[in-house]
């Protein structure tokens, strides 16, 4: 399954849109997710941004030894993609180490 966490843009087909970060939390424990792109800015920062999910993998990756999907971010906020990406980073960093 490919994950498309997005408040806005179209879906990609072959893609599964989820809305909130626990969404894609929910989608991500099923273990069956080999793909998930992230925007950050959903429309409701106190409710979750896509940077969540990020902290949420990091999180299970160190912990849990998490085998986390190919992750990209396809976020307009400049700062909130560095931010992010730097996050992936580090659990491909982790996974690969």
């Amino acid at each position: 399954m490919k994950i498309y966490l997005d408040d806005e843009r179209k879906t990609p087909e072959g893609w599964v849109r989820v809305y909130w970060p626990e969404e894609a939390i929910d989608l991500l424990k099923s273990g069956e997710v080999i793909e998930i792109s992230l925007d950050h800015d959903l429309g409701d920062d106190e409710h979750g941004t896509g940077y969540d999910v990020v902290v949420w993998i990091e999180e299970q990756v160190y912990t849990k030894g998490f085998k986390p999907p190919k992750m990209s971010v396809h976020s307009a906020n400049s700062s909130a993609r560095e931010k992010m990406e730097n996050g992936i980073k580090n659990i491909y960093r982790k996974i690969s180490g």
